[in-house]
């Protein structure tokens, strides 16, 4: 396993340099500058006020890195820290010194899932396969982050090669939950989702194939947003199913989840499926952030996505005080009785494992001559996989793209697109809403189960995960286990999404760093 550039170091250690770095910086930072739950316009506004650059920033994040991802809680979310991350940080910090001029996301280190092409930074999907793969160009969107100002802080862990959603991998292990240790962080952007709810950096990006970004935004308190397909290039990110994948910010806030997506949406010509999103895109996404956003709006409540049974007794409860706020706020709720079964989503419409051995393999194919692997045979042949994926990749060699079923899972796509645009027709709703996952996220060791996101993954349409709150705390769950509230829309309706989640969310104000990853100082 690859391990960030702090192993080794002790707790003791680690206090010592965080105390050197942080009193360093002491007379150049103001005691009203808070690195936890930082947002993208509180580290602007320091640094305009001339009270934080950019490389103390990164020092910063650092610092918590080493202090919570092989040491303390062992959260174990990055995969690699960027070595050049600080020397980006200088560069970033001498333009704005010498233009006096600040970009959208100047400064700002962003946690990107390692199946996002950087250039002359390894990429590996979380796959021993892919060791040493060090792409010699930018993913669409890594490009994007970079032209804006961000820096590339770290590489995070993820379910190898984003095929399920415990975020286990072969090369990066299991990653922790911060709010509980013993659960999974959901997936399988689940690096990218511990690491930004333990403020290991501002932003983070994720990809989402059937519940990907959203999953670990539920389960880790936090945004998370997987646009409609066609909105966001998919260039340079290792694929799984070109048919349902997108990536998408997971963030802190609505604010901040706006502002990523402005930076990375918009049309890519070597991504066909972007030529749909041409049109649709506003010119910021944080014109929508309305304290009133729910004032007036109809929302479906689906109810074949809620539970029955006592082990989804504490989600329902969380969700029910939701749409409760949702009324208050001014919103009208309808009750849908529509029988949609996600079960079956997955196991007779999704294509995501169709697609695999397919698109995978034209990403594999590019590698270079010395690459051990070329496709995803060589991958099984190698050996050099977790062996947690094992069933679904020697699975995915035996189905055929070219086959009655996979033909006959498109036109059910098709169906089942028809379907939900119906139903927020005859009801005249702005969105659809239940629980991301019926019941909190799984213990390690165990199968993510009962995840609703397949439903915005097969449709292609955007949908928000917000924090809806907690469950009952425990003796390993301190604040409870957070519980996400997701809403749908039709294609391109990010904006209502965002204004309805930004209402929730400044009504509610029910996020909380997780206890495990307390301030340095």
């Amino acid at each position: 396993m690859i391990k960030p550039l702090h192993a080794g170091l002790s707790l003791k250690a680690i206090f010592f340099i965080s105390m050197l770095l942080f009193a360093g910086m002491a007379q150049a930072m103001p005691s009203s500058f808070k690195l936890d739950e930082a947002t993208i316009s509180d580290i602007h506004a320091a640094m305009k006020s001339g009270a934080l650059t950019a490389h103390q920033l990164v020092e910063q994040y650092f610092a918590r890195i080493n202090a919570y991802d092989q040491n303390g809680p062992k959260l174990n979310a990055v995969i690699l820290n960027n070595p050049k991350a600080l020397a980006d940080a200088d560069a970033l910090d001498a333009e704005f010194k010498r233009t006096g001029k600040m970009r959208s996301l100047q400064g700002i280190p962003v946690l990107l899932k390692d199946n996002v092409d950087t250039e002359g930074l390894q990429t590996t999907a979380g796959s021993l396969s892919l060791k040493g793969h060090i792409p010699t160009q930018d993913a669409v969107i890594a490009r994007k982050l970079r032209d804006a100002g961000a820096i590339i802080l770290a590489k995070m862990n993820l379910h190898e090669f984003a095929v399920w959603g415990e975020t286990v991998s072969s090369l990066g292990g299991q990653t922790l939950n911060p709010y509980d240790l013993t659960r999974t962080p959901g997936g399988s952007s689940g690096g990218t989702g511990a690491g930004i709810a333990a403020n290991f950096g501002t932003v983070g990006i994720g990809t989402d194939t059937v519940n990907s970004i959203r999953s670990p935004a539920s389960a880790n308190s936090l945004v998370g947003i997987r646009p409609t397909l066609g909105l966001v290039s998919r260039t340079g990110i290792v694929p799984y199913s070109f048919t349902q994948d997108t990536a998408g910010p997971i963030t802190r806030t609505v604010a901040d989840a706006a502002k990523v997506l402005d930076v990375i949406a918009g049309y890519d010509p070597k991504d066909a499926i972007t030529a749909t999103g041409v049109g649709h895109q506003p010119k910021t996404y944080t014109a929508f952030l309305d304290r009133h956003g729910l004032k007036g709006v109809r929302i479906g409540v689906l109810k074949s996505f809620f539970g029955g049974g006592p082990e989804h007794q504490q989600t329902n409860a969380v969700i029910g005080r939701a749409i409760q706020t949702m009324k208050k706020r001014g919103a009208t709720i309808i009750t849908l009785d529509d029988p949609i079964d996600v079960n079956d989503l997955v196991n007779k419409t999704s294509v995501h494992l169709y697609d695999l051995e397919r698109d995978l393999n034209t990403y594999l194919k590019d590698l270079p001559a010395s690459s051990e692997v070329h496709s995803l045979k060589e991958i099984i042949a190698s050996g050099k996989y977790h062996q947690g994926i094992e069933a679904n990749i020697k699975k995915a060699v035996t189905l055929d793209t070219n086959s009655v079923e996979y033909k006959d899972r498109l036109i059910r796509r098709q169906q089942l697109q028809q379907q939900v645009l119906k139903i927020m027709a005859d009801n005249q709703l702005d969105a659809i809403m239940f629980p991301h996952q019926k019941r909190l996220v799984v213990p390690v060791g165990q199968t993510q189960v009962e995840r609703n996101g397949a439903l915005g993954s097969i449709t292609g349409f955007p949908s928000i995960v917000v924090p809806a709150g907690f469950s009952e705390p425990t003796a390993t769950a301190p604040l409870g286990v957070p519980v996400g509230m997701e809403l749908l829309g039709r294609p391109f309706s990010e904006p209502t999404l965002i204004r309805m989640g930004y209402d929730f969310e400044q009504s509610t104000h029910l996020r909380k760093p997780p206890a495990s990853t307390p301030p340095l100082i």
